[in-house]
């Protein structure tokens, strides 16, 4: 089922997720739903706070950008990939800017700077304990739907004066003065 995606404002969207204590139809039926609602959004990436849950996961799927990833040398795993109570325990010195968009700040595109490889353990979809270090754009991704977990948007990660030069239009966003072409949760501040 396509879950509405809660947008910028939404409190839950600055909560620390919590942890999954263990795998249930529930859990796995929330697994599923992510990653319908990713690919109806054309997302490559969604963190559970975004559809207005609090539990600690998150799935990815670049398997759009497969092509262009590979020519450019990135070697991707199976997709989508399923992050359950994740924790980034590295992160490389060597950072990388790029620009990013979120699902839930639909049409707000800015340069972030990000360490260009990480190690993340996680548990899989099956519950079992995973280790991985990833690099490129996966390691971009990665970040960018931990932070959703840890209560973190990508615009909290940009200066201050570009902050401000949005300011306004992410008043509008909080206001519910948006739309996307996928269900939005709006909340009217």
């Amino acid at each position: 089922m396509v879950l509405p995606i809660h947008v910028y404002g939404d409190p839950i969207l600055r909560e620390r997720a919590q942890p999954v204590a263990a795998d249930s139809p529930e859990l796995q039926q929330l697994l599923d739903d992510m990653v319908e609602t990713m690919h109806a959004a054309s997302g490559i990436g969604l963190a559970a706070p975004q559809v207005g849950r609090r539990e600690r996961v998150f799935v990815v799927d670049l398997t759009p950008m497969k092509e262009e990833l590979e020519a450019e040398g990135e070697t991707l795993p199976p997709m989508p990939m399923f992050f359950i109570n994740p924790e980034i325990v590295w992160t490389s010195e060597e950072q990388c800017s790029f620009e990013e968009g979120c699902l839930s700040i639909p049409d707000v595109r800015e340069v972030v700077e990000r360490p260009v490889a990480v190690r993340i353990r996680y548990l899989d979809r099956q519950f079992r304990p995973q280790e991985l270090e990833a690099r490129g754009m996966l390691a971009r991704v990665i970040q960018h739907e931990y932070d959703h977990l840890e209560g973190i948007l990508f615009i909290d990660r940009i200066s201050a004066f570009r902050r401000q030069l949005l300011r306004r239009r992410l008043r509008e966003i909080a206001r519910g003065q948006v739309s996307a072409e996928y269900p939005l949760a709006l909340s009217r501040v």
